[in-house]
């Protein structure tokens, strides 16, 4: 039976429905009965009418408010599971309609009502029970209860569904206990997600997979490949392993609607859908180059999928296969000895399973100290995202817990002697990928040789002290400073790099780098021309700083003066909102602001590999590969279908090699790892090159150009456009971008294997020009990294800086020049592609 026709079975006769709404007094004519001079006989008794009519009213309601409204009932379905000890499981237990299955399941719902009718809270809300299925471990009953809640009370009958275990104890303990009743232990309920009770549902189905050793099932969405799963519908997947074994699901594909709200898959370490049980739940995109796979903690598994009334997404598809318990990767802990070595939670990299606990005890040579660092950390889990307590799923290293999200190799810990005692532990719901986790000896006395200890025993270059960037995580490399004559001196002790003065950010922490900033005085607008003028005068229709920074943002529809500033619909009516385009919002009468926009999104989830450098495979899917000769030279943005930007210093010729002439380049598209051309690649050569007119190859000042392609690509999940900013498109001082690219320039060096990804920062134009020496032009762009590290930005010449804005991602600058953007203090430069969107156009159409 499924959960959501289960209650019908049970519902008795019901009352007429009352709808809650609201309840309005007659309207009277007030005129009628305004006073006059002397009160009347007739008066008198139409106000005693009227007076006895208004408390008979008011009766009527209090009677229908403690009366009728008591009546009003909230459907409660509570799923659960129990031990039977005084069972041995048989194989006609799998089967729902054996005589066997029927007969216990008769037993277990008889006991569960007469357990159900000794708790108050429950025996007078109680309708009937199912049990749904059953599991080795003497026995283990999967069962499905319904309540009829009288509207108020669904908190109390909650908390006492949550203890119901308290009064199972009980019952066992009793000695009026029938001699033939079932023993049951280790119950455990909770209330069905009320998503799985909507009343939108029209398909109910059901489906089981029981996988051997010698067999691998497979589960998919109703249609897949071929069509779009079906809308409002519930579904559910039981899956079983032999005794002794696990079951584990490994997803293959993962596309459905965004939003969770819509449509979702849930999966339960469970055969009903416990959410004490639930190991994850997921909706999106996912990206088959990042693996999922999930393991049960017993030979049991429940996949769920619920979706609304829109249908247009492929779906799922998973194999189903059997673990033997102990095996490898399924267990964890022990004794690891040595100088030096590496351990990993259970099936890393994928998810961990639910309920495990494991123990290393680690012995390096005596008179050395134990040294353990993890390269990755995600203990994440929903709603525990600040706890300190670790109170679910953590890491114990020496008696101190750890969990969450934690960046790459951040957290550290060194023994005070020659062991360390590292414990791993997951609770029975929501699962994440682990750790992975290395471990050194190191001297007692200088655990960090030639190097800077942290507060949080880190080791770091100790030329990275004081350096302004927080390399230890916690701080501590940044204290007790003495600033450079060239920082900025906070108030507070640190030191920060020249370039993050006066940027709009309060870097300090205190905001000394944002004082003395030659802003206008109070009361003023400060135009970004630097003029300023009074703040009455913003909005009110008039270019008072002469380059209509006071007219922006003014909240006023389409016909407002254009100018260099203000956005152009194509109706050439313009609009006083900052970057309009493609934001979701409709702004422009003919709602040309809104055109265009299949640009500038991912197709896959973003991945969660904190700190890490690594795009995933679909990630930025505008980065083109520009080779000469076999090897990556460039990079580029795809803008449409034929047409790329790039860098007009990447198609100057030099001695040996044209590369100004379409022939000498090959563009590989959708291109994630250097030398692995796989399917989702598309190679082209160039039809022609257009580097701009006026490029100077000494200042870099207009470093754009444009490829177009011998012939067009076809857009997929790997390969789509950027968007491309209006002219007036603000990218705002201090806002977070992105840069992307395998690392290699065009005079030479090592290409990166793998697509690199490193945040930066958009620096205040007039500081980067004195960093940089007076070299900046109007067309540049300034931004430096915000994590540190010689590696931390592998940036490609050509390739795009991506500015997210929403879901979406802008062009906002072309790599042209600099000291590389992985150096620290020194800044990235960027065209900025704002200033050559007609020139774009003109040549493009785009």
């Amino acid at each position: 039976m499924e959960y959501m026709d289960s209650g019908l079975r049970y519902t008795p006769k019901k009352e007429p429905e009352w709808e809650a709404a609201d309840q309005f007094l007659p309207a009277y004519d007030n005129k009628k009965f305004e006073k006059k001079k002397g009160p009347g006989k007739v008066g008198a008794v139409i106000g005693v009418v009227i007076f006895l009519a208004v408390v008979a009213l008011m009766a009527g309601l209090l009677v229908w408010h403690f009366h009728f409204r008591k009546d009003l009932k909230v459907k409660r379905m509570y799923t659960g599971s129990l031990k039977i000890t005084n069972q041995v499981f048989e194989d006609a237990y799998e089967n729902s309609s054996t005589p066997e299955f029927i007969a216990l399941a008769k037993q277990v719902t008889t006991q569960l009502k007469n357990v159900y009718t000794k708790v108050p809270q429950l025996k007078k809300y109680y309708v009937g029970s199912t049990v749904q299925a059953f599991s080795e471990g003497s026995v283990i009953a999967y069962y499905l209860s319904e309540f009829e809640v009288p509207a108020g009370q669904e908190a109390a009958v909650d908390s006492a569904m949550t203890a119901i275990n308290q009064q199972v104890n009980k019952e066992r303990s009793s000695y009026n206990r029938p001699g033939n009743a079932l023993v049951l232990d280790d119950v455990v309920s909770s209330a069905l997600d009320a998503r799985m009770l909507s009343r939108s549902f029209n398909q109910f189905l059901k489906y089981s997979e029981h996988t051997r050793t010698s067999y691998i099932g497979k589960i998919e969405s109703p249609g897949f490949p071929d069509r779009p799963y079906p809308a409002n519908t519930f579904i559910q997947w039981q899956l079983r392993a032999d005794p002794g074994y696990q079951v584990q699901l490994d997803f293959d594909t993962m596309n459905l609607e965004e939003n969770c709200k819509n449509d979702f898959v849930k999966i339960y370490d469970s055969l009903v859908a416990i959410e004490s049980r639930v190991l994850e739940e997921l909706c999106g995109y996912y990206s088959p180059s990042e693996p999922m796979t999930f393991l049960s903690s017993g030979n049991v598994m429940l996949v769920t999928m619920a979706t609304n009334e829109k249908r247009n997404y492929p779906g799922f598809r998973a194999q189903v296969s059997q673990v033997k318990r102990g095996s490898k990767g399924t267990t964890c802990g022990g004794q690891l000895t040595g100088k030096k070595g590496s351990f990993t939670s259970p099936n890393f990299p994928n998810y961990y399973p639910p309920d495990t606990l494991c123990q290393w005890t680690i012995t390096v040579p005596q008179g050395k100290s134990v040294k353990v660092t993890f390269n990755t950390f995600l203990l994440g889990e929903p709603g525990e995202e600040k706890s300190k307590t670790c109170r679910k799923d953590y890491v114990d290293i020496d008696g101190e817990k750890v969990c969450g999200e934690k960046p790459k190799r951040t957290v550290t810990q060194t023994s005070k002697n020659n062991k360390m005692t590292i414990t791993f532990y997951s609770d029975k719901s929501y699962v994440d990928r682990g750790f992975d986790a290395e471990y050194e000896d190191v001297d007692m006395t200088d655990p960090c040789p030639k190097e800077f200890q942290c507060k949080n025993q880190r080791c770091i270059s100790s030329k990275l002290k004081c350096d302004g960037w927080n390399d230890c995580g916690d701080m501590s490399d940044e204290l007790g400073c003495t600033c450079k004559a060239t920082d900025i001196s906070c108030k507070n002790g640190f030191c920060k790099p020249p370039f993050w003065k006066c940027d709009g950010i309060d870097d300090c922490g205190d905001g000394t780098d944002e004082l003395n900033c030659g802003g206008c005085p109070s009361g003023h607008v400060t135009c970004n021309n630097k003029k300023c003028i009074s703040e009455k005068l913003r909005c009110d229709g008039i270019d008072d700083c002469g380059d209509g920074t006071d007219e922006r943002q003014c909240n006023r529809g389409s016909g407002i003066t254009c100018t260099e500033t203000t956005y152009k619909c194509k109706n050439g009516k313009c609009i006083s909102k900052v970057n309009p385009e493609c934001d979701g919002e409709k702004d422009c009468d003919d709602v040309s602001d809104e055109a265009e926009c299949d640009c500038g999104q991912s197709s896959f989830k973003t991945s969660r590999i904190v700190g890490g450098q690594d795009a995933e495979e679909g990630e930025f899917p505008w980065q083109v590969s520009l080779h000469v000769k076999g090897g990556h030279v460039c990079g580029a943005s795809i803008i449409h279908p034929k047409w790329l930007v790039t860098a007009a210093h990447c198609v100057q010729d030099d001695g040996k090699t044209r590369f100004s002439q379409p022939e000498t380049w090959e563009a590989y598209l959708g291109l994630h790892k250097q030398r692995q051309i796989g399917s989702m690649v598309q190679k082209r050569t160039l039809k022609r090159i257009i580097p701009h007119p006026y490029y100077n190859h000494y200042t870099f000042d207009n470093d754009i150009a444009l490829m177009e392609l011998e012939s067009p690509v076809t857009f997929s999940d790997y390969i789509k456009p950027i968007c491309l900013p209006s002219p007036q498109y603000v990218f705002p001082t201090g806002s977070t971008v992105w840069i992307t690219g395998w690392g290699a320039t065009r005079e030479g060096g090592f290409a990166a294997s793998v697509l690199q990804k490193a945040q930066v920062r958009t620096i205040n134009d007039d500081v980067c020009n004195k960093l940089m020496s007076g070299q900046l032009t109007s067309r540049m762009l300034c931004a430096g990294i915000l994590s540190g590290g010689v590696d931390a930005c592998q940036g490609d010449s050509g390739g795009p800086l991506s500015f997210p804005t929403g879901s979406r991602m802008f062009l906002a600058g072309v790599v042209s020049w600099g000291d590389g953007c992985a150096r620290r203090n020194k800044p990235g430069i960027y065209t900025t592609v704002t200033k050559f969107r007609g020139w774009i156009e003109e040549n493009t159409g785009v």
